[in-house]
C-alpha cells in the first residue's frame, strides 16, 4: 500500500463531506472516496486521484500538474487523472478538483 498524506486526506474528507451516500475505501494504493457507491476521488502518494469521466480526460490532462492515472501493469483507465501535489497547493484548486470528482460520481446511477 502506497503511503497517503494524512493532511490531504483530512482536507479531501472535509470537502467531500459526510452523508449516508459517502464512503471511504482503500484500493489502487489509495484512499478512495465513494459517492453513491461510485468512485469520485482519492488520495494517493503522488497526489489526488480524480474521476473526471471518459469524455473529459483529455481536457483534464491539459491542465498543469495533471498526469494519467496508471494502474499496475501500465494500464491507464479512461476517465481518471492524478493531480500532483503542486496542483493542489492552493485550496481553491484542491476544492475544484474534489468537487469535479464528486459531481461526476453523482451523474452515475447509485450502486
Amino acid at each position: 500500500m502506497m503511503a497517503v498524506d494524512d493532511h490531504l486526506v483530512a482536507q479531501v474528507r472535509e470537502l467531500v463531506g459526510g452523508g449516508p451516500d459517502v464512503d471511504e475505501r482503500r484500493m489502487f494504493g489509495s484512499l478512495i472516496f465513494m459517492v453513491g457507491g461510485n468512485m469520485a476521488c482519492g488520495v494517493r502518494g503522488d497526489g489526488l486521484l480524480v474521476r473526471v469521466g471518459r469524455d473529459a480526460t483529455d481536457a483534464a490532462l491539459g491542465k498543469p500538474h495533471v498526469t494519467p492515472f496508471e494502474m499496475g501493469g501500465g494500464r491507464r483507465p479512461a476517465g481518471w487523472v492524478v493531480v500532483g501535489t503542486d496542483g493542489l497547493a492552493d485550496e481553491k484548486d484542491l476544492r475544484a478538483w474534489v468537487e469535479r470528482g464528486v459531481a461526476y460520481a453523482r451523474t452515475l446511477p447509485p450502486k
